[in-house]
C-alpha cells in the first residue's frame, strides 16, 4: 500500500516508528499538500460569489494549479521514500575489505545525490504554492483569509523541512561541485520564500489583529 493511501493515524504511527521511511522528506511533502489545499479551499469558498466576480477567472486558474500541486506533492511522499531506501541500504553494505569499502563509499555518494532530488522538487512546488497562497489572501473571500495565511505558514514549514533533507545529504558528499550547486538552489529558495510566506502571514495577522 502506498503511504498516501494509509489512514492519517497509520501514517503518523509509522512516521513515529524506527522504520527508515517515511521520514522528514515525506512529512514535508504531505505538509506541502495540506498547505496547498488550504489555499485551494479559499478559492472554493470564493468562486461563484457575486462579490468576487471580477476575480473569478484568476481564482479558478489558481484552483486548477493547486489541484495539480496537491496531487504532485502527495505523489512525492512515496517518491521520497523510494529515493531514500537505496541510501539506507547502502549504509548497511559490508565494509570488511578495501574493495568493499570503496564500493560502499561510491554507492553512498550516488544514493546521497539521488536522495536530494525529491526534496528539491518538494521545495519547488512549495514555493509556487506560497505565491498562490498570497494571491488567495489578496483576492479570495475575506471570510477565509485566515486559511490562506495558514496555508502559507504550513508551506513555509514544509519548505524548511525539505531543505534539511538536502543539506544532510550534501554535507558529506565528496563531489563538492554537485553539493554546492544543490546547496545554492536550496538556500535561494529558502531565503526568498520563507520571507514571502512570512509576509503573507504578517499581512493577514495584521488585518485580523490590529495589535500585531
Amino acid at each position: 500500500m502506498k503511504m498516501i493511501e494509509k489512514e492519517c493515524t497509520a501514517f503518523v504511527e509509522e512516521l513515529a516508528s524506527a522504520a527508515p521511511v517515511p521520514g522528514g522528506g515525506g512529512a514535508a511533502a504531505l505538509c506541502g499538500a495540506i498547505g496547498t489545499a488550504l489555499g485551494h479551499m479559499v478559492g472554493s469558498l470564493t468562486a461563484g460569489k457575486k462579490t468576487y466576480a471580477e476575480a473569478e477567472p484568476r481564482i479558478r486558474e489558481m484552483m486548477s494549479r493547486c489541484e495539480i500541486l496537491q496531487r504532485e506533492l502527495l505523489e512525492l511522499v512515496d517518491k521520497d521514500a523510494e529515493g531514500f531506501r537505496p541510501l539506507s541500504d547502502a549504509y548497511r553494505l559490508p565494509s570488511d575489505t578495501e574493495e568493499e569499502k570503496r564500493l560502499k563509499k561510491e554507492k553512498i555518494e550516488q544514493c546521497s545525490k539521488d536522495a536530494c532530488l525529491v526534496p528539491l522538487q518538494i521545495m519547488e512546488k512549495c514555493c509556487e504554492a506560497i505565491e498562490l497562497a498570497g494571491e488567495f489572501a489578496d483576492k479570495g473571500s475575506r471570510l477565509a483569509v485566515s486559511d490562506a495565511a495558514c496555508g502559507a505558514a504550513v508551506l513555509e514549514g514544509a519548505l524548511k523541512a525539505a531543505s534539511l533533507n538536502i543539506f544532510i545529504n550534501t554535507k558529506s558528499m565528496d563531489d563538492r561541485i554537485f553539493a554546492d550547486q544543490m546547496n545554492e538552489k536550496t538556500q535561494t529558495m529558502l531565503q526568498t520564500f520563507t520571507k514571502r510566506a512570512q509576509e503573507i502571514f504578517d499581512k493577514v495577522a495584521g488585518q485580523l489583529n490590529p495589535v500585531l
